[in-house]
């Protein structure tokens, strides 16, 4: 096969490809959408979203130490698996990423052996009370400025409770539940 007969087969290849292009652009037109004033579309979950921030807002009404008297601190130690990742919860253990947390009620802020704490965590001089662990597990950068800690924080205030809860049930010093 010469150059001359391939390029006659390419050259119909191409302009079939062209042809079939152009057919379906051409049959696209009578099927043409109207342009949409708002982009996107209202999904009907978004009202019952807004519904069911309500009880969440009146759940957050709720106060902390009433929270904390009614917390599980079992579910506690299930939300804690994940801050095992730098955190051990064993007397004596101590991980390069984060503190020891067995103890940590009552305990002064930024006071174990740990090497790794943000210099304004150090100078605190505040022991860790519940309504500060509280505060803390909510936004630490927010509560700490330039912690190295890089948890985001937990919303849920019952969860925060079980949290706590679980961290004054391994803390042997840890002071009595607030009223």
């Amino acid at each position: 096969m010469d150059s001359f007969e391939f390029n006659k087969i390419a050259g119909s290849v191409l302009g079939m490809l062209l042809f079939v292009m152009a057919l379906g652009i051409i049959t696209d037109i009578p099927f043409a959408r109207a342009k949409l004033a708002k982009p996107g579309y209202d999904l009907p979950g978004a009202t019952e979203e807004h519904a069911a921030a309500a009880p969440a807002a009146a759940e957050a009404a709720v106060p902390f130490p009433t929270l904390l008297a009614s917390a599980d601190p079992k579910k506690g130690e299930a939300l804690a698996k994940v801050c095992a990742a730098c955190h051990s919860f064993e007397k004596g253990v101590e991980k390069p990423t984060g503190p020891n947390l067995t103890g940590v009620v009552g305990r002064e802020m930024g006071s174990t052996g740990f090497a790794g704490y943000s210099d304004t965590m150090k100078g605190m001089g505040k022991k860790w009370a519940y309504d500060s662990l509280n505060t803390f597990l909510t936004n630490p950068k927010g509560f700490v400025a330039g912690t190295k800690m890089g948890y985001a924080g937990e919303k849920d205030p019952k969860k925060r409770a079980d949290l706590v809860a679980y961290l004054r049930s391994i803390s042997p010093d840890a002071p009595p539940l607030p009223n």
